[in-house]
């Protein structure tokens, strides 16, 4: 894939263009880059045209200058879509991913050919509850970065990945996190419960692993309740970070997803 800067701001992209074929846009975990799709990207280079990200804060895209937060994360990735004369582009994203991707598609519908997100949650109706819950979790992991990148790594391998492989691989990045760009996320609450969900001119996808945590699933139940025509996967075997515990599964699921958007789509 081709590494390019994006003018205006920190991101860091990554292109693989195959010719007419549709885009496809990947948007990583936390705490990693977007390296974490190295088997997508395989599977998918000659099928898809791919743009992949790396987030405010997290692999090459660290050179920043103040006032740059993640809630910009939108606008820089539709100039980014405007300098590649991407008109409409199917997205996945897994848990901040999956937030970001919805953030896109809740300002730039149009854009969207689809939306698969996993790991995540509704962000247009978010319970308050869950919300502080989710909240008091993620401060005591930044409390264990703080202390020690290492330390908090380790913990974290644990929580976003079931395999003994993505473990290991989800560590090698996350260990590469620096602690000061724990900063970019701290406006991650303004693109959650801003937008009211509309109709959606494109085909919705949630799901998660069967060993993610509990909370996850009741998030995804949650809203298939208010999005009753999305569809739902549970990855068996598989932990947060699904495309990395179960790979195969995780792909022909897109795949197959990306195909009836383009059916219905026509």
């Amino acid at each position: 894939m081709k590494q390019k800067k994006s003018a205006g701001s920190p991101v860091t992209y990554f292109v693989s263009r195959t010719g007419q074929a549709e885009w496809i846009l990947f948007i990583h975990a936390a705490f990693v880059s977007h390296e974490m799709f190295r088997t997508q990207f395989e599977y998918f280079e000659n099928k898809y045209n791919i743009l992949a990200i790396d987030i405010i804060g997290h692999g090459q895209s660290v050179r920043t200058q103040k006032g740059d937060t993640i809630d910009k994360m939108s606008e820089w990735l539709s100039d980014i879509l405007k300098t590649e004369n991407i008109d409409k582009i199917h997205i996945a994203g897994v848990s901040l991913g999956a937030v970001l991707a919805q953030d896109f598609a809740n300002r730039y519908p149009d854009a969207v050919s689809s939306l698969a997100c996993f790991g995540g949650y509704d962000i247009n109706n978010f319970d308050e509850k869950l919300k502080k819950e989710n909240g008091a979790k993620q401060t005591l992991m930044m409390l264990k970065a703080l202390f020690s990148v290492k330390w908090f790594a380790k913990a974290n391998r644990k929580i976003s990945a079931y395999t003994s492989q993505a473990q290991d691989e989800f560590y090698a990045m996350n260990i590469l996190f620096p602690k000061k760009s724990f900063m970019f996320l701290a406006t991650i609450n303004n693109m959650v419960n801003r937008y009211k969900t509309g109709r959606r001119n494109y085909p919705l996808l949630i799901g998660c692993g069967q060993f993610d945590i509990p909370m996850e699933s009741e998030a995804v139940k949650a809203w298939k309740s208010s999005e009753p025509d999305c569809k739902v996967v549970f990855f068996e075997n598989a932990g947060h970070c699904v495309n990395m515990d179960v790979p195969q599964e995780f792909n022909e699921t897109l795949e197959e997803f990306w195909k009836d958007a383009g059916r219905k789509n026509r």
